[in-house]
């Protein structure tokens, strides 16, 4: 019995909308998964490698190099193998991911602090996400295609715009809902069961392509022929658009990447090295994509290449001028001049972008170009710069794009009238302004003492003849000064009155000599405290920290103690070393923002109490701009069954120009000890902090958790 053709044609109806709906989640949970997995990795390895931003632009290069390659699969697998092949082929892969389905690394892949960083990262992530990303990676092009072969009357893009909300979903939930309620442990096992739903989605759009059901009523055979005469139209279609768009898409999707991953850098230099601050940026750059690839009304050329210029220039202003600005207002004009910078790359993108049949070659420019960005910034980069001259040189093209599209949206690069000299002048002041910051950065490198770049961030030695001493800085944080005129005297946050001063002084009263171990180097201040007998064994994790200040600072070099500089991340070498004995551990991975959260965890106060005597002390210091760090070591001390007191020492300022001074700027200290009474000296009752807080405000971190946000001070 035949059906009447208004009920076989509401049968297609309903039978296209629920295929539109299998590939609509599939795409979803793709992406989701996708970007999810990206913070959940880079937080779980952070601590083992000094959590330095440059862990997450490692693993940023890794996942957009391998999602080139998940491109480039699909590409490959869509243009030569039929449906029925593709389909066979991506269920084999996917179920071979699910065999090795293991993303938390083992603790056999903890450096051991001789090897490359970089190469330990990507050999880690290679190993463990490496396979499920790349499968999912593939996910998008891959179902685009045959969505655009089962529904050729709806656009793919469509599907572009709801994968790149899936993708802002999983970073915007990870900061706000996953970090702050889930363990590490439990963020992996959540996730693997969302990878098993997605597989089996997966497999389920891979079946609808095998079976031959195309929605429109075309059979496989008829579908085969179809394709098969539309692969020699596209064929030479694909080869025009390649051969004269391919240039203009590589370099406005690498300017895009570029600009994320060196605007990501820099923020996170100044704030911290938190999920939150590396989700922010890429959420701008994804929703960007969104906008621009949802619906051609998002995007104005003339709006976002004017505000480009614009806050371009209000970044060069921060740069120069604006160290001291409220630090929310320096996160909006840094991440609004990337997402002006994202939306312009990505709306001409949009605007160019080819037909359905040119799809896969599309994406896979995008994404190499996005990998491109990735390789510069994060291995070509520190090989080439000094210092982060990356950022820079990004806004220069990316304004030269602002300034060229602006010009062609007016008219004035066709055949039309010329741009009028008002314009002219405006575009020679926007480049003025821009090379005047890249020539202070250029000049700043001329005349430092010194200045090196590795993984762990860029190092500077200057001459400061106000205060005639020699400063050691880590970006824009200072790490140690030396008075030309009295160079055994501890400056900065170890002097006298400081709390580790105060400590010093208290073991000195009851014992010689001192066995000290010391979490990090700077330029050796400590060693100042040195007497005859005594050993002072220092762990540091870059050397180049050890090299600046062996040859710029004689701290070291005057220390009539032993003196030991251990090489490699502080608790990975305890962990492996016999007992120290140690009168004191002094912790000072603090005195910048980038806050290294495994020395602060119930596991590593374990460790720590290995190698101390019964009666010494452990001094923690706490100093931050931004991070109330005394919950933190209130909930450290509670947990290991520590006494502990905070010490605070004010900033002096000058009275003539009210400025803070750099020799005593103040500090806060965390002492603890396994005896109360070893923290009762009448030495530290004139610096005790007087900040008292409920039981509730005191806050544990451990191996499997922690959470930055949770301790952002407020006040």
């Amino acid at each position: 019995m035949n059906l009447p053709a208004s009920a076989d044609a509401h049968n297609t109806h309903s039978s296209q909308r629920w295929v539109s709906l299998l590939f609509a989640v599939a795409v979803f949970v793709s992406a989701f998964l996708l970007f999810q997995v990206q913070p959940l990795i880079s937080k779980a390895i952070l601590p083992w490698f000094g959590g330095t931003p440059s862990v997450w632009t490692t693993c940023m290069l890794f996942f957009q190099v391998l999602l080139c390659g998940g491109y480039l699969y699909s590409h490959l697998v869509t243009s030569r193998l039929t449906a029925r092949q593709q389909g066979l082929v991506h269920c084999g892969v996917l179920l071979i991911s699910l065999a090795f389905l293991k993303i938390l690394p083992s603790i056999d892949w903890k450096p051991t602090g001789l090897e490359s960083p970089v190469g330990r990262i990507l050999s880690l992530l290679l190993s463990t996400v490496g396979l499920p990303y790349f499968v999912l990676s593939t996910t998008g092009p891959l179902l685009l295609r045959w969505f655009s072969i089962a529904q050729p009357q709806a656009s793919p893009y469509r599907l572009y715009a709801l994968s790149n909300a899936g993708s802002l979903l999983a970073l915007l939930s990870y900061p706000f809902l996953f970090e702050p309620l889930m363990r590490v442990s439990t963020q992996a096992n959540a996730w693997s069961l969302g990878y098993l739903v997605f597989a089996a989605l997966c497999v389920a759009c891979a079946m609808r392509s095998i079976s031959g059901r195309i929605e429109n009523g075309v059979t496989q055979e008829q579908a085969g022929a179809a394709s098969s005469s539309n692969k020699k139209k596209s064929a030479s279609a694909e080869a025009i658009v390649t051969k004269s768009a391919f240039g203009r898409w590589l370099i406005l999707s690498m300017v895009a990447s570029t600009m994320l991953l060196a605007v990501t850098n820099e923020v996170c230099q100044d704030v911290a090295v938190i999920p939150f601050l590396w989700v922010v940026p890429l959420s701008l750059y994804l929703l960007s994509f969104i906008l621009c690839f949802e619906s051609d009304r998002w995007y104005r050329r003339g709006l976002y290449s004017l505000g480009t210029a614009m806050l371009a220039l209000a970044v060069c202003w921060l740069q120069s001028f604006g160290s001291r600005t409220w630090l929310p207002l320096q996160l909006m004009i840094y991440f609004g001049c990337l997402f002006s910078i994202c939306m312009l790359c990505h709306g001409e993108l949009a605007r160019l972008r080819p037909s359905a049949d040119s799809l896969t070659a599309f994406y896979l420019t995008l994404s190499a170009g996005g990998a491109a960005g990735g390789l510069f910034v994060g291995l070509l980069a520190p090989l080439i710069f000094p210092a982060f001259w990356e950022h820079s040189l990004g806004m220069i093209v990316s304004c030269v794009i602002a300034v060229i599209v602006y010009f062609d949206h007016r008219g004035w690069l066709q055949d039309g009238p010329q741009p009028p000299t008002l314009w002219k002048l405006l575009a020679i002041l926007l480049f003025a302004g821009l090379g005047t910051v890249f020539a202070a950065a250029v000049s700043s490198y001329s005349n430092a003492v010194a200045m090196v770049r590795n993984f762990y961030g860029v190092l500077e030695v200057q001459n400061d003849t106000i205060e005639d001493a020699v400063i050691l800085r880590h970006g824009r944080i200072i790490h140690g000064i030396q008075l030309n005129g009295i160079p055994s005297f501890p400056t900065m946050y170890y002097g006298y009155n400081t709390g580790v001063g105060k400590a010093i002084e208290q073991l000195r009263e009851r014992k010689t000599p001192l066995k000290i171990g010391l979490v990090g180097l700077g330029a050796g201040t400590l060693a100042a405290y040195g007497q005859p007998g005594d050993t002072f064994r220092f762990y540091e994790i870059n050397e180049n920290v050890t090299r600046l200040a062996q040859q710029h600072f004689t701290f070291l070099k005057n220390c009539p103690s032993t003196v030991d500089v251990i090489h490699g991340d502080a608790r990975l070498m305890l962990e492996n070393e016999t007992p120290q004995a140690f009168d004191l551990l002094v912790l000072d991975a603090f005195s910048g923002d980038a806050v290294p959260t495994h020395l602060l965890t119930a596991e590593a106060a374990k460790v720590y109490l290995k190698h101390l005597k019964p009666d010494g002390f452990i001094a923690i210091h706490i100093s931050n701009l931004h991070f109330d760090l005394r919950r933190v070591t209130d909930g450290l001390a509670e947990a290991a069954k520590l006494y502990a007191i905070t010490l605070e020492t004010a900033p002096v300022i000058d009275r003539i120009t009210g400025a803070q001074s750099l020799i005593e700027p103040g500090s806060r200290w965390v002492l603890m000890a396994r005896e109360k009474s070893l923290l009762k000296s009448d030495l530290y009752m004139r610096f005790l902090s007087q900040d008292t807080r409920p039981p509730r405000d005191k806050v544990l971190w451990t191996d499997d958790f922690s959470n930055l946000i949770e301790v952002l001070d407020r006040e």
